[in-house]
């Protein structure tokens, strides 16, 4: 208030020395009248869009300081026994995760890119067999979820919709089902399915 009130006197001393007081009272009304009015909607707009402007880039809308999470390799503590135990039969190192998935916070995220054939129905046992050794990894369980399997089919453009039941059910020595139908909504990794993932895993290096 101080400093805009002498700024006012400065502006009113420009004038004629007989105008100089009623210009410095129309001045500081109208000043305080802005004090008191809420700014136009627009103005208010701008105040926002300034303030986004300014604000840090990991700060939140409410400006809550926000740290993305960090991407980090696994770690032998990061590994269920089972999986553990997994890799020990079939000689498969933590390196050898780690050169196909990160860790970032709880989620665990592949890193390739390639599944290393151009077959729809065997890229679709492979996606299922890797999703398997993620869910495994956490839970000790090699399962993977049919809906899950058949959105990543659709990701990487090998869903083969008419065959992705057959698909199960001609490779059904790699699972431990008794039959595939539309009612099936997981599928677990038999003993064959175990080695075949062992060989893929090192195969995608």
């Amino acid at each position: 208030m101080k400093d805009k009130i002498l700024e006012i006197a400065e502006i009113a001393k420009t004038c004629p020395e007989n105008l100089q007081q009623a210009c410095f009272e129309t001045l500081l009304n109208h000043f305080l009248e802005g004090l008191r009015t809420p700014p136009a909607p627009a103005e208010r707009e701008r105040k926002v869009d300034d303030s986004k402007a300014t604000a840090k880039p990991d700060e939140g809308a409410a400006g809550v300081h926000t740290t993305p999470p960090k991407q980090e390799d696994l770690k032998e503590a990061d590994l269920h026994l089972k999986a553990r135990k997994f890799m020990q039969k079939e000689g498969i190192t933590i390196s050898h995760l780690n050169n196909l998935f990160y860790k970032e916070g709880d989620k665990l995220l592949s890193i390739y890119d390639e599944l290393k054939t151009t077959r729809m129905a065997e890229s679709q046992v492979r996606i299922t067999l890797l999703q398997a050794l993620v869910n495994a990894i956490s839970s000790g369980e090699f399962e993977a979820q049919v809906e899950s399997v058949r959105r990543e089919c659709g990701q990487r453009k090998c869903y083969d919709s008419a065959n992705f039941t057959a698909t199960f059910k001609n490779n059904k020595s790699l699972f431990d089902f008794s039959k595939f139908d539309k009612n099936t909504k997981s599928v677990r990794l038999s003993d064959a399915g175990r080695k075949e993932l062992g060989d893929l895993v090192k195969e995608l290096q």
